[in-house]
């Protein structure tokens, strides 16, 4: 009886330091993606308290919303003062690829998992993310999930912390011209993709004047804000995934 009880109990230990190693080893490759975050959530609180969001509610959404483009677009509509049915839509179209992302994941991980513990790692899941855990040549555990995604996850609402403060202690006009950085930070996110990917340049050109053509001809640019991401962007995909398929490796 004392064996079978000594025997259970290492395997709990051992269960835990590889369950504690999986974590640090998650946390180790979640640091970098945490600095590339912290910026583009700084310019998210920026941009949603320049625009009237109180500092407490910018940093509640970075806590509820792991979503980075769809932050940006549903806040965005917040702040035009859309529907909610937009803001619904919008952010559905935005981030529906994080189905794709989780049913590709589902594949890899340990089997057995609980369905909380499924649903907690869902909620992590970015591009970053996705593609470092992706790339795992292993079963991906809840414990590596979750050293991969805190980091991150504390990352983008301290950033948003901070662009959302510095934002609020600045002078109105200066508060202004701050709203230039989200500009910049969508052109340097895109620009280096243009370059290397033809694709991406044609998709790219045809959000641009689709969003142009819904803003400037007459009876069009009558169609609301929220109305115009959605066809924006289920547009341009269209054309990427019909004229660029996915190649098969």
């Amino acid at each position: 009886m004392n064996n079978l009880y000594s025997t259970a109990n290492n395997r709990i230990i051992v269960e835990r330091k590889r369950s504690i190693n999986e974590f640090i080893r998650g946390v180790s490759q979640g640091i970098p993606i945490t600095l590339g975050y912290i910026p583009v959530s700084f310019t998210f609180g920026l941009m949603a308290v320049n625009g009237g969001i109180p500092v407490w509610m910018a940093i509640l959404i970075s806590l509820t919303n792991l979503t980075s483009a769809g932050q940006f677009v549903g806040t965005g509509l917040i702040i035009a003062d859309a529907s909610l049915f937009e803001i619904t839509v919008a952010t559905f179209v935005i981030n529906i690829r994080y189905m794709l992302m989780s049913l590709s994941l589902s594949q890899k991980i340990a089997s057995g998992m609980p369905l909380l513990k499924r649903c907690i790692m869902a909620f992590g899941i970015t591009d970053e993310i996705f593609t470092v855990a992706s790339l795992e040549k292993q079963e991906i555990t809840f414990a590596y999930m979750m050293g991969l995604t805190v980091c991150p996850y504390f990352g983008w609402a301290l950033g948003t912390a901070l662009g959302a403060k510095i934002t609020s202690v600045l002078p109105e006009a200066l508060q202004s011209s701050m709203g230039i950085a989200l500009y910049a930070m969508f052109i340097a996110l895109i620009v280096p993709s243009t370059k290397k990917s033809k694709a991406t340049l044609i998709v790219v050109i045809t959000a641009v004047l689709m969003s142009s053509a819904l803003k400037l001809i007459p009876y069009i640019k009558l169609i609301s804000e929220g109305w115009s991401i959605i066809i924006t962007t289920i547009v341009a995909a269209a054309i990427g995934a019909v004229f660029f398929p996915r190649k098969d490796d």
